[in-house]
């Protein structure tokens, strides 16, 4: 089974969300995605005129733009390509895969052809669970994926998920950090309400040699994860949200939110470009995904307004806690028992 397919398959289990993988960050319209990046576009120089992206610094004084794009469920490398060249193009200065997503190929291959200085992106993967191991297991395993993303490092490293031999795993992320090869560690989806996660969480945050920086999970305007962002405080880790937006497989449910259209109409913009603004006046670090160069431009047009305390405490004011990936912990235990891939 590939890592697509076994993505795939846990998000059959639960409650018809089929998207496992914490990263991409589609708009869950009719019309999102529909017409995606022609294969034989062009490689853009770079943008003339950069947006203010905020810029988060990590514990470590790693610098992330707070602004990203997801390549979760990019359907191959060319489009993975083009969907990240049309990115830079756009000024977006963070780039966000994962061993899993099949395409990191295609995102090493955007950031060489596009001109800019490899230091000026924000390049961020995570290592699947068949990666996770000790005697060099994991060391090889990021190894290859530099090799795959044509780079000598990368800015952020997250274990994509707590299962398996992520603590094997993680110590010899140390000995990557320490050796340049990674430049700020990362937890992802160490949010499951399951006391055998939270002990991993706990081993990792307080009894590591060199501790997480940031935390990436699932957060939208639905689930503002409060009891996440209060148990990360302690541990000064910048939360990063994917599903910004409601996920690819919401129906849009978020995105048609009154309350946010109303805001939306009232400001003249969309109301993806209400929740990511959201999202960053929060605090927050947002990675929504596209194959769209339109959408791809309208996710990042955000920078010409703030939205007042009183639309920011209605957005507030929807909060359900209501995750649309439900997936127990102990369903997802079960990747960890195959082969690795």
């Amino acid at each position: 089974m590939t890592r697509r397919e076994a993505l795939r398959n846990l998000g059959l289990l639960t409650a018809g969300v089929l998207a496992f993988s914490p990263s991409v960050m589609a708009r869950a319209t009719k019309t999102q995605d529909k017409k995606a990046v022609d294969k034989n576009t062009p490689s853009p120089v770079g943008a003339l005129a950069l947006p203010a992206v905020p810029v988060a610094t990590l514990s470590n004084g790693v610098k992330l733009p707070r602004l990203g794009l997801g390549t979760f469920l990019q359907p191959d490398n060319d489009v993975c390509k083009a969907s990240c060249l049309a990115a830079l193009k756009a000024g977006y200065r963070h780039i966000d895969t994962a061993h899993a997503y099949n395409d990191e190929e295609g995102v090493g291959r955007a950031i060489k052809e596009s001109g800019i200085p490899r230091e000026e992106i924000c390049l961020v993967s995570k290592l699947w669970v068949s990666d996770y191991g000790a005697d060099g297991h994991t060391l090889k395993a990021i190894d290859e994926m530099l090799a795959r993303l044509q780079t000598d490092y990368v800015d952020v490293l997250y274990v994509h998920q707590p299962v398996g031999e992520v603590l094997a795993a993680w110590k010899e992320m140390e000995q990557a950090y320490k050796q340049g090869k990674v430049k700020a560690l990362g937890i992802s989806n160490f949010d499951y309400p399951d006391p055998e996660c939270d002990a991993i969480f706990d081993e990792i945050v307080k009894n590591s040699e060199i501790k997480p920086h940031i935390m990436q999970v699932e957060c939208h305007p639905y689930a503002q994860r409060l009891d996440v962002k209060k148990k990360i405080a302690p541990y000064n880790l910048q939360l990063e949200c994917w599903y910004p937006l409601g996920g690819k497989w919401s129906n849009g449910v978020i995105l048609k939110d009154e309350v946010i259209n109303k805001i939306a109409s009232a400001r003249g913009k969309s109301a993806a470009q209400i929740i990511l603004r959201w999202h960053l006046q929060e605090g927050h670090s947002a990675i929504p995904g596209s194959t769209n160069p339109a959408h791809i431009q309208e996710n990042i047009n955000i920078f010409d307004f703030e939205l007042t305390d009183d639309e920011m405490a209605q957005i507030r004011a929807i909060n359900k806690e209501q995750r649309l990936y439900t997936a127990t912990y102990q369903q997802t235990k079960g990747f960890a028992n195959g082969p690795r891939m």
